[in-house]
């Protein structure tokens, strides 16, 4: 079998395909539409005694700053099983999943941020091949610099929510409009 290449690469513009209302990126060859739909991120507020686990960066984006353990979701999982698989892989660590804490829509980069509330099964923490380091913080003693607004979000729904057993999933807050830029 031959592996070389048949002569045409794919080159896409963008334009509107017939029957659709948006802009979308095309292949002039063979009309293959590329569809370019968000991520699911998903991810941990895990605790173990009142600490929170924390993870420092290896990679970009953001190296170098703390994050919660989170990333890409992948195909054939469940989001609460991408949740511990990513504990697992950026801070070795063992921990169930309770609730739905929030679900954060960041439209600019076409993400979509599951995360949850969880229970660290033991402290034995260590860091990941996408982590610096590893730490477990106490709330009043958090890091300030931490990688991304929904990092401050997660942690901030989570102490609303930590007494509660039932609760909605929170979302990123609303921009805060002032009336003279609103017009009015």
């Amino acid at each position: 079998m031959s592996h070389e290449p048949s002569g045409l690469s794919p080159q896409f513009q963008r334009l509107v395909p017939e029957g659709d209302d948006r802009e979308r990126r095309v292949c002039d060859h063979c009309g293959f539409i590329d569809y370019e739909n968000p991520r699911i991120i998903v991810g941990s507020v895990a605790i173990w005694e009142d600490r929170v686990l924390l993870c420092r960066r290896a990679i970009e984006p953001r190296k170098g700053y703390w994050t919660l353990p989170a990333g890409f979701m992948e195909r054939g999982e469940t989001p609460d099983q991408g949740a511990r698989r990513e504990a697992w892989e950026e801070a070795r660590a063992n921990l169930e999943t309770e609730q739905l804490l929030g679900v954060y829509s960041v439209q600019h980069i076409g993400h979509v941020q599951m995360i949850y509330r969880a229970r660290l099964l033991t402290d034995a923490i260590a860091p990941g091949p996408e982590s610096e380091e590893v730490g477990l913080f106490r709330f009043d003693d958090l890091p300030t610099d931490l990688a991304f607004p929904s990092v401050t979000w997660a942690l901030e729904h989570y102490l609303e929510t930590r007494d509660q057993t039932d609760f909605a999933p929170r979302s990123a807050p609303l921009p805060v409009v002032d009336a003279e830029s609103a017009g009015l």
